[in-house]
């Protein structure tokens, strides 16, 4: 019989931040696929825990993805970890996870701490509905139309982003938005230095061209809020307020941008709505 793979999330940042089962796992599984062993042999030896290592990485996944299903098929325990959160969210644990599906080895879970959650939930952006697209393109051309596209989004959007990368992709979003949107920065979630700060997008490139930018990066954009009239106009003022409530909005707000995009008082708006 062939093993199985485990897809374990680790801490993101603070080493406390693991689940018993997950020290279970470590300690019964044959070998550890890590995407920095250097970097996973520190939450061993934390925890006071041997097990062997080995490399499982973007530039190695081809060659060393065989070796593992091999291992696996054998009968051999693995747990797979990245660097920091679950495994292949933006990382290539995507990739030998379809190898031992086209193989027939089991595969399952130990859940553990991503930074997209962490992020939305601290950012004070409505977390109902959201999109989330990872590290955007380096290449100029790539990053403007995927913000282009971003750009339409109604949807609360998480992005991950390099200190250095920071303000260039800050830029191109403003200029490809045509307008300030609300913005939550975070920055080294649950580390020593942890970070929230909220800004329009024209703020964040004041600040962050002023103050270097350091650690980890998560933005959190609101969606687009604004809808054209033909969306709108068959519908009662009842029903445009609660499309906005849907995409996250309080009843206040949703009132206000209802009121701003039929061009008639709030206070209108407010007596249409609580009549009902």
């Amino acid at each position: 019989m062939s093993g199985i793979l485990y897809i374990c999330g680790t801490p993101i940042g603070n080493l406390e931040d693991i689940t018993l089962r997950q020290l279970r796992i470590f300690k019964e599984v044959d070998l550890i696929a890590a995407e920095d062993t250097r970097h996973t042999i520190k939450l061993l030896n934390y925890y006071e825990i041997k097990c062997p290592l080995t490399s499982y990485h973007e530039f190695n996944k081809k060659d060393k993805g065989n070796e593992i299903i091999k291992k696996l098929l054998a009968g051999k325990n693995i747990a797979l970890v990245t660097d920091a959160g679950m495994p292949a969210i933006s990382d290539p644990g995507e990739d030998i996870i379809k190898l031992c599906y086209d193989n027939n080895i089991l595969v399952t879970t130990v859940p553990g701490p991503t930074a997209i959650i962490s992020a939305l939930v601290l950012s004070g952006i409505s977390s109902r509905h959201y999109v989330f697209e990872g590290f955007l393109s380096q290449n100029k051309k790539d990053l403007k139309e995927s913000l282009k596209r971003i750009g339409e989004e109604k949807r609360t959007i998480v992005l991950y982003e390099s200190p250095h990368r920071l303000i260039k992709t800050l830029e191109v979003l403003k200029q490809v938005l045509n307008e300030d949107r609300k913005l939550s920065v975070i920055r080294e979630l649950t580390k020593k230095h942890e970070e929230v700060l909220i800004f329009t997008i024209e703020e964040a490139i004041l600040y962050y061209k002023d103050a270097n930018p350091r650690g980890e990066f998560v933005l959190v954009i609101e969606g687009k809020q604004s809808t054209s009239s033909y969306e709108w106009e068959n519908l009662s003022i009842e029903s445009h307020v609660n499309s906005y409530i849907k995409l996250g909005n309080t009843k206040k707000e949703a009132i206000k941008l209802v009121a701003k995009e039929r061009n008639i008082g709030k206070r209108y708006v407010y007596d249409q709505v609580m009549i009902k």
